[in-house]
C-alpha cells in the first residue's frame, strides 16, 4: 500500500484507524493529533518527512523536548504517539522498516495487555449466536468470533480472509500476516462448525446475487463497501455490541483483547512460547513474552482472592 502523500494525511489516516480498531477516546485522539503535528513541524524545519525519518532524528527530537523542559509524562506520551504512528505505517506497508521500534522512552511503566478470562470469552461467543437481525447475521457473527478466538488472528487478517482459504472443511487456515508473511493457524472443532455453517449461508446469498447479475466476492466476509469485505471499524462496533449483550464490560473488549485472550489461555494450559509466537505471527519471541507477565499477574490475583491465608491476612489487617 502506497504511503499518503502528505504529513497531514499520515496523521489523519493513523488517527482514524486508532479510533476504529482500538476505540481510542476523543481526548486521546486529540492528544495524539497535537503531538504528531508538533513532531511534523519539527521535521519540516529540518526539511525532512515522516517517510524519510531515521532513528537518530527521532532521538534528537526527544532530546529537544527535554531541553524545552517538557515533563517526563509529556515526553513519554509524545514518543508513544510517534512509535504507534510508525508501527501503523510499517503494518500498512508504507515503510519497509520501523525507525522507532527500538527507541526507549523516559521510563514510563509498561502496561500489560488487557485480556479476558474463559468465562468472559464464553459469554461473548454465546452473545454472537443470538446477536443479529437475521439468521445470516447471527451465523456470520458466530463464525467471526469462533475463528478469531480459535486462531488469535489480527482483526485485519480475519476480515480480509479469502473465501478460498475456508473451502473443504480445513483443519488449518493459511493467514497472510504482516510484511506479506504467511502462517498456518489451526481451527478448533467449534470454529470449523461455525465456518461450515457460515459458508453455506454465504454461498446461497451469493448464488442469488449472481442470478440477479451481481458478482461473486473473493472474501469470506464480503461487504458492499469499498474494501469488498467487512471493515475493521464495523467489526470493532460489532464486538462492543456483543460485550453489552453478553454482560461483559465493553471497556475490556476490543478485537485485540480476543487475540490476547487466545495467547494467555494457551500459555495457561501449557503451550510453549515458541509455538504461541508462531501462531500469533510475531517476528520476535520477545514480543510474545509479555503474555508470561500477564499470566503471572493473573495468577497473583487468583492467590490473593482465593487463598485462605491471604484472606486471613486481610482480616488481621
Amino acid at each position: 500500500m502506497a504511503a499518503p502523500a502528505t504529513q497531514e494525511l499520515w496523521i489523519s489516516t493513523f488517527l482514524q484507524a486508532q479510533a476504529a480498531e482500538l476505540g481510542a477516546a476523543t481526548n486521546t485522539q486529540l492528544a495524539y493529533g497535537r503531538d504528531l503535528k508538533e513532531f511534523s513541524a519539527w521535521l519540516d524545519r529540518r526539511k525532512t518527512r515522516f517517510s524519510d525519518t531515521q532513528r537518530d532524528q527521532i532521538e534528537q527530537y526527544l532530546i529537544d523536548c527535554d531541553a524545552q523542559g517538557l515533563s517526563r509524562s509529556t515526553r513519554a506520551r509524545r514518543l508513544s504517539a510517534i512509535k504507534q504512528l510508525y508501527r501503523f505505517a510499517f503494518e500498512e506497508g508504507w515503510l519497509e522498516t520501523n525507525p522507532a521500534i527500538q527507541i526507549k522512552g523516559p521510563g514510563r511503566q509498561k502496561r500489560l495487555p488487557k485480556t479476558l478470562d474463559i468465562v468472559e470469552v464464553d459469554r461473548l461467543l454465546d452473545a454472537a449466536r443470538r446477536t443479529g437481525r437475521k439468521e445470516a447475521d447471527r451465523v456470520r457473527n458466530t463464525c467471526l468470533m469462533e475463528v478469531l478466538y480459535a486462531t488469535g488472528m489480527r482483526v485485519t487478517e480475519l476480515v480480509s480472509l479469502p473465501v478460498s482459504s475456508a473451502r473443504g472443511d480445513p483443519r488449518m487456515l493459511l493467514v497472510l500476516g504482516k510484511g506479506g508473511k504467511e502462517r498456518m493457524v489451526p481451527l478448533s472443532p467449534p470454529a470449523r462448525d461455525a465456518l461450515a455453517a457460515w459458508l453455506m449461508i454465504r454461498d446461497e446469498a451469493e448464488d442469488k446475487q449472481v442470478a440477479d447479475g451481481g458478482q461473486r466476492s473473493k472474501f469470506l466476509f464480503p461487504s458492499r463497501g469499498k474494501s469488498g469485505h467487512l471493515t475493521r471499524h464495523r467489526f470493532f462496533l460489532l464486538i462492543k455490541e456483543l460485550a453489552v449483550e453478553g454482560g461483559v464490560s465493553p471497556e475490556k473488549v476490543t478485537p485485540h483483547t480476543l487475540r490476547h485472550a487466545f495467547a494467555t489461555h494457551l500459555l495457561a494450559n501449557g503451550a510453549d512460547l515458541r509455538s504461541i509466537q508462531t501462531l500469533l505471527g510475531h517476528a520476535d519471541v520477545a514480543t510474545t513474552e509479555i503474555y508470561t507477565h500477564v499470566l503471572d499477574e493473573r495468577l497473583s490475583e487468583l492467590v490473593l482472592q482465593h487463598h485462605p491465608l491471604a484472606k486471613e491476612g486481610d482480616d488481621a489487617g
